[in-house]
């Protein structure tokens, strides 16, 4: 029987190489077509000269959990979209000259979660799982070992240095990415107080929102996340009927208001829907708080267009807000749902998130000057998402493999290592011959069941172009990111920069503990430690 089977693939795979080479285009045929495709890109790679100028700004964009297959599949499905082929699509990102690998792990895991990866291309220090804005020396969820360990981010660095400062989400903006930029917590669960242990507060900790107000004075902000804002039972204005969205706080405080008393004598605007949005003129507007979700925002193919505006508007709104500054911005857009959806094990989403980061990239760069704006795309974590399979050139990134597995049953390109889309039962796959696999409700099949799809730990993709881009090469630790943006810009603790400096500066070369450091934690404490996290691990929203 399996010599049979083993014949019938032979068979099989034979008859996808003939048929599948018809699906080329003709001018691919001819060895001339790469040829000349070749040397027109090894001549550009020649003309490149290296711009060694000062960033007047930084454009950074973190597509989260936008691991190198989910960024490969996005690129075939934004062609597929144009109603072309795919493969060949050239995506906004892959037009960045400069590329280089990040290592992910953490301090205590070998796998991360978006906190401890936050911590790290932001403040330049690498951290424990599910902490924010503080060094490896906190533990999770323990408010008293925060104090004294917080950890500034390059947001915190720009913004004394003068420039303006901005955080755009499509995640509710307590979420770990965008919090990491303003605030210092034991956990990226403490959205609001009342997600926070009553020993927590006891100790002096305070919850992230309040944090967005306290910390920095951030000029933009807009994702979701309202009812981490407003006193417990606060009707939503959108969803005024669903207690699920009412508001959250148990300290009575409402700060939205606070927010908008905060910013008198300044032309401040908070906005929760697209028409009070498409309002704001940037020319004349200092301060921008826009939520458009009680939580997080929606995802892409399922956004209404008249109610919440795209990545691509809410990215395009900050930039001209904030580059009114002479002396520059620092701004951080996240497409934050591509992870989310990949934890819900639905490819669909997670891509056409991805397509819609690529665009909000392609923005960034009509609205900046290349010559004075470091832009820079990366990753914080992959999930354990495979592209595998024999489909033809072309064949929908949605689609099945035409080559059958060997319970001859058909199976999707796209799959998971786990996640909800474990479907075995009696030893037996589904058939999914007669199933559309193309819908945005499908979830592709996991090889081993989990509630919701896990990160994984291979290395991701760092993008730059622009001033000193030439930096974001090679294979480097994540924490390595901050410092480059950070010397490139000339803002933080390393001004060598702007100071014609290259030698290195020994004043930054020791490791100390203090609260910049690891410092002080060794041997049984250490293993003690990540004991602890590993318990506490399970409840981490990823």
């Amino acid at each position: 029987m399996a010599m049979e089977l083993t014949r019938v693939s032979i068979l099989v795979l034979f008859l996808l190489v003939v048929c599948g080479s018809s699906n080329a285009k003709v001018e691919e045929e001819n060895p001339e077509f790469w040829r000349s495709q070749a040397r027109k890109t090894l001549q550009t790679a020649l003309d490149r000269k290296l711009n060694t100028n000062v960033a007047k700004n930084i454009l950074f964009f973190l597509g989260d959990g936008m691991g190198i297959t989910t960024y490969t599949a996005a690129r075939i499905l934004k062609g597929q979209l144009q109603n072309k082929t795919g493969e060949e699509t050239v995506m906004t990102m892959d037009t960045f000259p400069n590329v280089g690998l990040a290592k992910t792990y953490s301090v205590d895991f070998q796998i991360p979660d978006s906190a401890a990866t936050a911590t790290a291309y932001l403040c330049g220090v690498k951290t424990n799982l599910n902490t924010v804005g503080v060094s490896a020396a906190a533990r999770n969820g323990a408010c008293k070992t925060q104090k004294g360990n917080e950890v500034t981010s390059i947001l915190k660095w720009a913004k004394d240095a003068g420039k303006s400062v901005g955080i755009v989400t499509t995640t509710r903006v307590q979420h770990a990415t965008p919090a990491t930029t303003y605030a210092h917590s034991a956990s990226r669960k403490w959205y609001s107080d009342a997600d926070m242990p009553a020993a927590a507060k006891k100790d002096g900790c305070t919850d992230i929102s309040s944090q967005l107000l306290n910390n920095t004075d951030i000029d933009v902000i807009i994702g979701g996340g309202r009812k981490y804002m407003t006193p417990k039972g606060t009707k939503d204005p959108e969803y005024p009927k669903d207690f699920a969205s009412r508001g959250k706080r148990q300290d009575g405080r409402n700060l939205i208001k606070e927010w908008q008393s905060m910013k008198v004598g300044k032309v401040a605007h908070y906005v929760w829907n697209k028409t009070d949005f498409d309002t704001v003129d940037p020319e004349n507007t200092d301060y921008l708080m826009a939520l458009f979700e009680p939580g997080d925002l929606r995802f892409e193919t399922e956004r209404d267009p008249s109610m919440d505006p795209s990545i691509v508007e809410t990215t395009e709104k900050a930039i001209r807000i904030l580059q009114k500054n002479p002396k520059g911005f620092f701004l951080l857009v996240e497409g934050g749902r591509i992870d989310q959806a990949h934890h819900n094990g639905r490819a669909y989403m997670a891509l056409h998130e991805a397509v819609a980061f690529d665009y909000a990239i392609a923005k960034g760069l009509e609205l900046t000057k290349e010559e004075e704006t470091l832009t820079v795309v990366m990753a914080d974590h992959s999930h354990p998402f495979t592209f595998n399979g024999y489909p033809f050139r072309g064949q929908s990134i949605l689609g099945k493999s035409p080559l059958w597995a060997t319970d001859m049953l058909p199976y999707t390109t796209l799959m998971y290592g786990n996640g909800p889309g474990h479907k075995i039962i009696n030893g037996k796959r589904p058939d999914i011959r007669n199933v559309n696999t193309k819908t945005k409700d499908y979830v592709q099949l996991s090889a081993v069941p989990t509630e919701s799809a896990t990160h994984s730990g291979e290395d991701v993709a760092v993008l730059a172009r622009g001033p000193m881009a030439h930096l974001f090469q090679g294979v480097n630790e994540q924490s390595y990111v901050a410092h480059a943006m950070g010397y490139a810009a000339c803002v933080g603790a390393d001004l060598r920069h702007c100071q014609g400096q290259t030698t290195p500066d020994l004043g930054h070369t020791t490791v100390t503990s203090d609260r910049n450091g690891a410092g002080g934690v060794h041997g049984s404490a250490v293993l003690l430690s990540s004991l602890l996290s590993a318990l506490l691990a399970h409840i981490v929203l990823m």
